[in-house]
């Protein structure tokens, strides 16, 4: 147990306690249980870091961290929709959420044919996972109200990051497609 998957682990406890706070009957927490989940989001960049900086990168860390990351994001976007219940909350959750699945299937299935490397994290899910975090933040911390201008930028954001969450993708199958095109060869 190193710091790093200390963070990570904190990032999973997290989770309960954000949803917990954010569904507190009466609302009045809502800022609360942003700050919560911003806190989470901040030890997904912070362990990474220091995992590289300290030399203390583990294959349990490897495994745990994109577990954590996928555990914060569903269950904040679950809430989300769940409290707006609307269709323009639920449309980049739905992209968002099948994204996560679609690319750790296949992150896991590329793993299994020694090319993991192949869909290593870039700069655009970078990007995505940072306008992702500051949208599900706004959102988590403000009443689901459209007279909120904190609000619409959340709904803003979330659609950029539902937007790159697409892009992203994209460019995972187009770094998989020659092996899974060499396996579905091998198997004809």
């Amino acid at each position: 147990m190193n710091l790093p998957n200390f963070l990570t682990l904190l990032r999973i406890v997290l989770v309960p306690v954000f949803a917990l706070t954010y569904l507190t009957p009466g609302g009045e927490l809502y800022l609360y249980a942003g700050v919560l989940f911003a806190l989470a989001a901040f030890t997904d960049w912070l362990d990474g870091y220091l995992a590289r900086r300290l030399g203390q990168t583990t294959r349990f860390g490897t495994f745990l961290d994109p577990v954590a990351d996928k555990l914060i994001v569903v269950t904040a976007l679950i809430l989300l929709i769940g409290q707006h219940a609307n269709l323009w909350l639920t449309l980049p959750g739905i992209v968002i959420v099948s994204r996560e699945i679609f690319i750790s299937a296949l992150r896991e299935w590329m793993a299994e044919m020694n090319r993991r490397g192949l869909v290593a994290v870039t700069l655009v899910s970078k990007v995505k996972t940072t306008l992702q975090m500051i949208a599900i933040t706004l959102l988590l911390a403000n009443p689901p109200d459209f007279d909120s201008a904190w609000v619409i930028g959340g709904y803003v954001l979330l659609y950029l990051a539902a937007l790159m969450t697409l892009w992203s993708m994209f460019i995972y199958l187009i770094a998989a497609w020659p092996t899974l095109e060499l396996d579905l060869r091998k198997k004809r």
